[in-house]
């Protein structure tokens, strides 16, 4: 069916980014840098340094990050190509109201990883307030008043969109790299420190051995979901290339960095995040502003991709919708921190079919090449790609390999097929007769 005219606002929400619009390399690489920095990705590579070797650990990030580049960086293309958004290459591939569902699941997860992100940073924060008496101890309406400012400013940078979160990175990005070099260099060569040599030489236990196998799965599921956004940043790109580039780059550079932060944390003074350990090592202001801004890079990505998702849905501007969001967000913070994230876990599950859906209906069902937007005629619901994406989830849950790959491997194929068979019976429609 026809779409309505379709009217953006300055973050083009409900269409193409024009080329006038475009920005360069620097611009891009550093708002993906910022996104890639991500604090739960140090906690993997803290599990992954007490699972494994040093050297082990290498080539589990590099065969993991190859594939999250490969992933997201084929997902850049396509918005670079079309200057989409996420959602809306999922109206070609879904459908107009079909999309719902993809933008639903995206905004609802970053969301809650956008409260989650929150609480990581207050609740620290707290128990550093109250360990040097400036606080009374379990003081809620400190604890509120810590998620409250905090939300409010991580909120900011997205309302004022892409401009705003190019800003931040350009801060964020050095100091965070800074910090944690030093903070990894002091735990390897300071005074006590274990060395190179002692970092090669550690040994996982027994009872914590990770293989292979579940090493890759693991540094591809730190951020699969995650990278499936992609498009809602790089659409901004001068063209495929640097898009392309910059999302190569910031996974290989970011998430690895993350991983080895913790991984070395974890190695030599048991502690994953930089922030403890620069706190362990007497910086605590330098603790704060690397864990705040660690927060930060990905919490306002987070919400500002979650606002183009309502915005999908409800046609409302993006700057109300992360409002709302960001207000839900923070005043959810404590809940989502204590009960959800072990459930926005089993979302990430329900989300890579979707990107794996998205890139076979453009490469292989359109050719790589869509119509604009705003001359498109999306139908209401593409039901092959509905179907495909529910098996792609059902095959997700299956605990073999690696199950990130196995759901969106399942999801291509089914909606490869199920589009070859509705397109033959359009072409063929049965009449009855023999």
């Amino acid at each position: 069916m026809a779409t309505e005219p379709l009217k953006n606002s300055g973050d083009f929400e409900q269409g193409a980014v024009p080329q006038t619009s475009r920005r360069g390399f620097w611009s891009m690489l550093v708002v993906m840098l910022g996104f890639t920095f991500f604090s739960a990705s140090m906690f993997i590579g803290g599990d992954l340094g007490a699972g494994m070797t040093f050297t082990g650990l290498l080539w589990a990030i590099l065969a993991g990050n190859l594939i999250l580049g490969a992933y997201t960086g084929t997902l850049a293309f396509m918005a670079a190509r079309t200057g989409n958004s996420v959602h809306i290459l999922s109206r070609y591939a879904f459908g107009e109201r079909g999309s719902y569902l993809p933008s639903a699941l995206l905004a609802f997860t970053q969301i809650g990883w956008f409260g989650v992100g929150i609480a990581m940073f207050a609740l620290p924060v707290q128990k550093w307030l109250e360990s040097r008496g400036m606080i009374q101890p379990d003081n809620t309406g400190a604890l509120w008043a810590i998620v409250l400012v905090t939300g409010i400013l991580m909120t900011s940078t997205a309302y004022f969109g892409i401009r705003s979160l190019t800003v931040l990175s350009f801060i964020a990005v050095p100091a965070i790299i800074i910090l944690g070099c030093w903070s990894s260099g002091i735990v390897l060569f300071g005074k006590s420190g274990i060395g190179l040599s002692g970092l090669l030489a550690v040994q996982p236990k027994p009872d914590a051995a990770i293989g292979a196998t579940l090493a890759i799965a693991m540094s591809i599921g730190s951020f699969i979901s995650g990278g499936t956004c992609t498009p809602d940043f790089v659409r901004f790109s001068k063209g495929p290339k640097v898009a392309v580039w910059t999302t190569i780059i910031a996974f290989f550079l970011g998430n690895s960095l993350m991983f080895l932060f913790g991984a070395i944390g974890t190695m030599g003074c048991g502690m994953p995040d930089i922030s403890n350990v620069l706190e362990s090592q007497g910086l605590l202001v330098f603790a704060i502003l690397a864990l705040g801004l660690n927060i930060w890079t990905t919490n306002d990505n987070a919400i500002y991709t979650s606002g183009l998702g309502l915005s999908n849905i409800t046609g409302v501007p993006k700057r109300f919708t992360v409002l709302f969001n960001g207000l839900l967000g923070t005043v959810l913070a404590i809940w989502l921190n204590n009960h959800f994230v072990g459930y926005l876990k089993f979302l990430n599950r329900l989300i890579p079919p979707v990107g794996a859906i998205l890139i076979t209906d453009f490469f292989v069902r359109h050719a790589g090449k869509y119509t604009e937007a705003k001359d498109a005629k999306f139908v209401d619901v593409n039901w092959p790609a509905v179907v495909a994406w529910a098996i792609g989830c059902g095959v997700a849950f299956i605990p073999a390999g690696i199950e990130a790959l196995n759901g969106m491997a399942a999801a291509a194929a089914v909606y490869i097929f199920l589009s070859i068979a509705v397109q033959y019976f359009k072409d063929h429609p049965y009449d009855g007769q023999k």
